[in-house]
């Protein structure tokens, strides 16, 4: 049963039941992600959702307000056990196989839409959306910085050089990670993501060893 279909059902079951902020999110997340923050309009999320539409402008403000929402449900959902990985007590080549391989699987999952949302987000952007630009962006550089600091925390530790570039090699995962989702969105299964997994993988003895230009 679609999104559509299930609304509808629930508008036959007599009274309309209390707004579900949590529910709302999660058919607004796959909504924004699925068509892009510009092309959904709040009359689609009034759809989705089966909430009013003063509903939603009380609870999120205006369409960007509950995308913003969506945003940091999107991130407590599918990235906050993978940022997790980065915390842990293993060798740099363990966290980051685990690390590259959950978001390969994330972009697969057949339960929700291709890709990364921050990504396709990203991507779908007008000119004239320059503030949920700056808040994707945001994102995407504390994510980076995640993993720069990963990389600090292992050339402290010893097991990366002191000369590593950490702010490259995290870079160089990011986009990566970003090649990913794109490849997802445009119908690479998940074992063709987890091939791509295995090659930097078998890259990552030489890419763990990239110095600071002197």
């Amino acid at each position: 049963m679609t999104i559509k279909e299930e609304v509808a059902a629930k508008k036959t079951r007599g009274r309309p039941k209390q707004f579900d902020r949590d529910l709302a999110l999660d058919r607004a997340l796959e909504l924004f992600w699925r068509h892009g923050y510009d092309a959904t309009s709040l009359s689609d999320l009034v759809e989705v959702t089966g909430a009013k539409a003063p509903t939603l402008y009380a609870e999120f403000g205006n369409k960007e307000g509950m995308f913003r929402a969506a945003v940091e449900r999107y991130l407590s959902k599918y990235t906050t056990c993978t940022n997790q990985l980065l915390e842990q007590p293993l060798p740099i080549a363990e966290i980051i196989d685990a690390y590259v391989r959950s978001s390969a699987e994330v972009f697969t999952d057949p339960e929700t839409p291709s890709g990364c949302f921050m990504v396709c987000a990203s991507a779908a952007l007008s000119s004239s959306s320059d503030e949920v630009a700056q808040l994707l962006l945001r994102k995407h550089h504390a994510q980076e910085a995640s993993l720069k600091a990963c990389f600090d925390r292992k050339v402290q530790q010893g097991e990366l050089l002191a000369k590593t570039d950490t702010a490259l090699l995290a870079k160089y995962v990011m986009c990566t990670i970003e090649g990913m989702s794109v490849q997802a969105r445009e119908g690479a299964s998940r074992a063709e993501l987890l091939r791509l997994v295995d090659t930097l993988m078998m890259l990552w003895p030489r890419l763990s060893q990239v110095g600071n230009p002197v």
